[in-house]
């Protein structure tokens, strides 16, 4: 056993707290600002400047009605941190002092009692300072910062200025969308400042986007830590899964050591926790600062999704020994599985591109990750936990990390690991082209791959790097290819994936997303559909981007979500279309006086241009809203429909297509995007529609109703197979049963197969009926088709009832039963936008009942705290 003789413990992490900041105009110094007489106010840290102001009362919630540009001043200041550091006072002639900022945003300069200490221009990767000297004599020390505005000083690179002329020419020939003739200052198209941003390491959804604004964060984002060490420390460790074999799972140790004084007989003991209790140990000698080692678990309890098997997490406990004298220790969690990416031939023609978990292919079924509010340093843990928890309940197995956002805090990737989600990851690149042929930007990419990949290369749930968002796309649109140069070729080629090699070396790396290789595609195999992942977004932008189709009678139709079935992409890495937040949550942040479609407040919360590029949409699919609470409806009703179509077309073509990751789950503020979880967490009625899509087991009809036929597919994602009796129903909204029949149903897992077709011809797929399946012993929940356009379906007639119990503290229970079809059917808490319901907008046949179940809510919540409706619409009614 270690012994006990020396008492002082092997490391100690103090959190630095106390600051207060002040702004001031750029350029003074930091004894001007310290004789200033103004008061500095309190700052949250980790956080940054708008959030410590509104918290002050200085400055208007920038979310809220029009108050976004009324907080554009912050990012024209120089904004001062300060505060004070105790020295410890006793320490040792061994130890040392080592001053931690995990997280700063982003040009900034650092003084201790005066004097320069460090300056630092990278939001992500950290600066670690050796202050044993300055505050080894135990008194206070003044610690001051200065973080100047992100972009002072810097010139547009004139590689980056080409691409935006070049980018000008091309969107103007596509014509009929209107996008390029906005302001893309203002968020359409790309960001007016993104070409000057290109040289500096900040979030480069900062400078607004089009589903969010213009709000560039600044301060301390991460926690700041006064760090005492001892004599060595283990300065980093990996521990990964080399091979599975049966049950047997080959782990490599490796533990990396940092001496601050040499000395010989040092060892690593690395102690292995199964969920289960059973311990496995290693003693690893040190040897040139580095121990490595291996373990053979046999009977492995492994890390799969969730919907797979448990996400079973070890913890890792490692030790840095001399003799029997513990230095440092080092906590951490991990899971035993292996990922990989499978691109073997596909039969149906090109490369299969398909994740493979622990030898069992998967079926990708998420979406993409954005920054979970624009003020990234205050999103708190708990939120982290509830989306995740929102996308697992979704049935989701896998989020994308959206390059132009961040590297998450810490939380989101525990919450990740621990609920069974995959990680894509893409490194911060986004939509333009990069001065890589920039020494010292090489020098800031280099070292922030190198921290990040050491950061989450423990990460169960981490399945793939890849090197950027959409900046191949957009060089291949303006240049018609990808040859070598200063545009980020040298990032994503060369820097990104040695990195991941160097310092990872099982995580699958893909130069970005969308990437593909197959020459028959020309440049545009980059989106193409013979290779690697594309970007679907010839639905709702309305021109091709690589899936062909067209052309159209209008710019509604070349918007259509029916464009989903043109598409024979290999893995479908974005796809989506806008809904409106629930109105509850509209109500929050907009004054009711400027609460209307396409009012000031109403367009300003909305980044994507032209404002009405939905309405051409709307137009065809639920009409033209006349109210907010139609606008609110019909745009749910377009989302959900659209992405139940798109994902179900995706899922019938498994494996030629493996994967589907619905753009996007989440928000950074409350405004009108693609998101199906609004800013306040609230889920629209494309989240339930895509739950019931991503189920691991899918029953979904294929309907061309003009030839009148019809098909039915089951598809299995899933290690088992499908063996049920699926009951098909054609029916009238006016209740009358117009076919029914049993299919059995024998699909193999991981298959998607036909298991019924119908060709009765076009009259019998009608406006008026629907078709319905379910299972009989529940193998698989119930699927429908609608035969026409929402609008032109009868779906006023009827009507839906609701009694609403008291099921427990903070719960209610809310039985729900209609007389006639009932459509959309939903339960809404619009004060309690945390609430949580078991199952929402869905659809009710005649007679039918069902209990939502609301948890969630405060503790002595009665009857009154929820409300219930349906969609009725605006096309013809029947009386059932």
């Amino acid at each position: 056993m270690p012994r006990t003789a020396d008492v002082r413990p092997p490391r100690s992490s103090t959190p630095v707290e106390g600051f207060a900041l002040l702004g001031a105009v750029p350029g003074r110094t930091p004894e001007e600002v310290v004789a200033d007489p103004r008061p500095w106010v309190p700052a949250l840290v980790p956080g940054g400047v708008h959030e410590s102001l509104i918290a002050a009362g200085l400055l208007a919630h920038p979310y809220r009605d029009r108050h976004e540009d009324d907080a554009r001043w912050v990012e024209e200041q120089d904004w001062w941190f300060r505060t004070t550091l105790a020295g410890p006072g006793d320490l040792a002639a061994d130890e040392r002092l080592r001053l931690v900022f995990a997280g700063l945003d982003t040009v900034v300069e650092l003084w201790l009692d005066g004097r320069p200490l460090a300056a630092h221009q990278n939001m992500f990767t950290p600066l670690v300072l050796d202050v044993t000297d300055a505050l080894a004599d135990g008194a206070d020390h003044a610690l001051l910062l200065r973080f100047a505005p992100p972009l002072a000083g810097l010139t547009v690179p004139p590689a980056v200025a080409d691409l935006g002329q070049r980018l000008g020419a091309v969107f103007a020939q596509l014509g009929g969308e209107g996008d390029a003739a906005e302001d893309p200052g203002e968020g359409g198209g790309l960001p007016a400042m993104l070409p000057l941003a290109t040289r500096r390491r900040k979030a480069t959804f900062s400078w607004g986007w089009d589903f969010g604004p213009r709000l560039p964060s600044v301060g301390i984002w991460q926690r700041v830590t006064l760090v005492r060490e001892r004599r060595a420390v283990v300065r980093d460790h990996h521990v990964r899964t080399l091979a599975l074999t049966g049950g047997t799972a080959e782990v490599e140790l490796l533990v990396e050591v940092d001496a601050v004084v040499a000395a010989p007989g040092r060892t690593a003991h690395v102690t292995l926790t199964a969920p289960s209790g059973r311990v496995l140990t290693a003693a690893l000698p040190v040897e040139d600062g580095e121990a490595r080692g291996r373990l053979v678990v046999e009977d492995a309890e492994l890390w799969w999704t969730h919907d797979l098997g448990t996400p079973a997490l070890h913890d890792v406990r490692v030790e840095l020994r001399e003799g029997d004298d513990v230095l440092d220790v080092r906590t951490d969690r991990v899971g035993l599985r292996t990922v990989a990416l499978d691109r073997a031939d596909d039969p149906e023609g090109g490369r299969l591109f398909r994740f493979v978990l622990n030898g069992v292919p998967l079926f990708a079924r998420g979406a993409c990750w954005i920054p979970a509010d624009m003020m990234v340093g205050s999103v708190t843990a708990e939120r982290y936990r509830a989306l995740v928890g929102l996308a697992r309940d979704a049935n989701m197995t896998m989020l994308r990390i959206w390059g132009g956002g961040v590297y998450e805090h810490d939380a989101f990737y525990a919450a990740t690991d621990e609920l069974g989600v995959l990680v894509w990851h893409d490194f911060m690149f986004a939509c333009t082209d990069y001065p890589s042929d920039d020494p010292e930007l090489q020098r800031e990419v280099a070292a922030e791959a190198e921290h990040q990949v050491r950061r989450l290369r423990n990460r169960a749930s981490l399945a793939l790097w890849s090197g950027n968002n959409e900046v191949h796309l957009i060089h291949g649109f303006a240049y018609q290819g990808y040859g070598p140069g200063g545009w980020g070729e040298h990032f994503f080629h060369e820097i990104l994936p040695a990195a991941v090699e160097r310092f990872d070396g099982s995580t699958p790396y893909w130069p970005g997303s969308p990437w593909g290789e197959d020459s028959a595609e020309g440049f545009m195999a980059v989106n193409g559909v013979l290779d690697g992942d594309r970007h679907a977004w010839e639905v709702w932008h309305g021109f091709d981007f690589g899936a062909g189709g067209g052309p159209y009678d209008s710019v509604g139709e070349a918007r259509h979500y029916r464009r989903y079935a043109n598409d024979r992409g290999k893995f479908v890495s974005e796809f989506g279309l806008h809904a409106s937040p629930a109105l509850a949550t509209l109500e929050r942040w907009v004054d009711q006086a400027s609460l209307a479609v396409h009012s000031d407040a109403f367009d300003a919360h909305n980044k994507d241009h032209p404002k009405d590029k939905g309405d051409a949409l709307l137009e065809i699919v639920t009409g033209l809203p006349t109210s907010m609470a139609e606008y609110v409806d019909f745009t749910m009703v377009s989302q959900a429909e659209g992405l139940k179509f798109g994902v179900e077309h995706y899922r019938r073509r498994q494996p030629h297509c493996s994967g589907t990751l619905v753009w996007q789950l989440n928000d950074v503020w409350p405004g009108f995007s693609w998101s199906v979880v609004d800013h306040d967490t609230v889920p629209k009625a494309g989240y339930y529609a895509l739950r019931r899509a991503f189920a691991p087991v899918l029953a979904s009809f294929r309907v061309d109703a003009a030839a009148g036929t019809a098909e039915l597919w089951v598809t299995s994602s899933g290690t088992a197979p499908v063996r049920t009796t699926a009951v098909v129903t054609l029916a009238g909204f006016d209740g009358t049963e117009h076919l029914r029949v049993e299919v059995p149903v024998d699909v193999a897992a991981g298959a998607s197969e036909v298991v019924w077709g119908w060709s009765g011809g076009p009259e019998g797929l009608s406006a008026d009926r629907y078709l319905w399946v379910d299972a009989a012993d529940g193998a698989f929940g119930p699927g429908r088709a609608f035969l026409a356009e929402i609008k032109d379906l009868p779906l006023g007639g009827g009507r839906l009832e609701h009694v609403v119990e008291v099921a427990g503290p903070g719960t209610l229970a809310v039985t729900l039963t209609s007389t006639g079809f009932s459509y959309l059917v939903r339960v809404t808490a619009p004060d309690h936008p945390a609430a949580r319901f078991s199952d929402n907008y869905l659809d009710l046949r005649d007679g039918e009942s069902v209990t939502v179940l609301v948890t969630g809510l405060p503790a002595d919540a009665g009857v009154g705290a929820v409300a219930a409706g349906r969609y009725v619409g605006t096309g013809p009614t029947l009386t059932p």
